[in-house]
């Protein structure tokens, strides 16, 4: 059991611990890090709910819709709830970067209870395969989730931004379980999405080190 723990909760933390340490200004208080991952946990469970009435309750004859409807619509909105509504106006968030730092944060919790109930139920010889998609997908939907965010935060055009941080992952994410629900040969075509979101993903990252630096310089003058 321990073993099974370790395996499942490794992945996230380890991903989580690489975009914060990308912070190259002041890091993100601990404290504050750990609330936004603890309430990524909390809504896992809402969410599974949700779903599991939507599966029953509706009959989809269409996987396009049944992706966007009970994967990246239900899950982004709650990830990106959480973003907006409990971290997007603290007083530690005073910088682009720190919406990747706590986009990341949010989506990882989400993704590690979900890791820890699939591997309870799946056994521990899913863990790479489960690291390597679901967790790692989970990540970076949650920094081009916060890159937008930290845009918003510090941009005249907020709301244009916080639409954009809610929209790109909850497509990102419909797609990325069309994939995984449509085709027999999905390997073939998550491998290189995947290459794609890790792309975009480190991009981001990028351009948010880009606006921090630009933001710097502007208070400093």
């Amino acid at each position: 059991m321990i073993a099974l723990i370790s395996a499942a909760i490794a992945p996230g933390l380890a991903l989580l611990s690489y975009f914060y340490l990308k912070d190259q200004y002041d890091s993100e208080p601990v404290r504050v890090v750990f609330r936004a991952f603890i309430l990524g946990v909390a809504v896992t469970f809402p969410v599974m709910f949700l779903q599991y009435v939507i599966e029953v309750e509706i009959d989809f004859s269409n996987m396009i819709f049944q992706s966007l409807l009970t994967y990246g619509l239900l899950e982004e909105f709650f990830k990106w709830f959480i973003l907006y509504f409990f971290i997007f106006h603290l007083v530690e968030f005073d910088e682009p970067y720190d919406g990747i730092v706590y986009g990341a944060a949010v989506s990882l919790g989400f993704a590690t209870l979900e890791n820890v109930l699939y591997l309870a139920a799946y056994g521990l010889e899913t863990a790479i395969g489960r690291a390597l998609l679901p967790v790692s997908s989970h990540a970076l939907f949650g920094v081009v989730m916060g890159y937008y965010i930290g845009k918003a935060k510090f941009n005249q055009k907020r709301y244009f931004f916080v639409f954009i941080s809610l929209v790109l992952p909850i497509l990102l994410h419909s797609v990325y379980d069309f994939i995984l629900m449509s085709s027999r040969h999905w390997i073939y075509y998550m491998i290189p999405f995947m290459l794609f979101l890790w792309w975009l993903g480190l991009w981001k990252v990028k351009k948010a080190h880009i606006l921090t630096d630009a933001h710097h310089k502007a208070n400093r003058i």
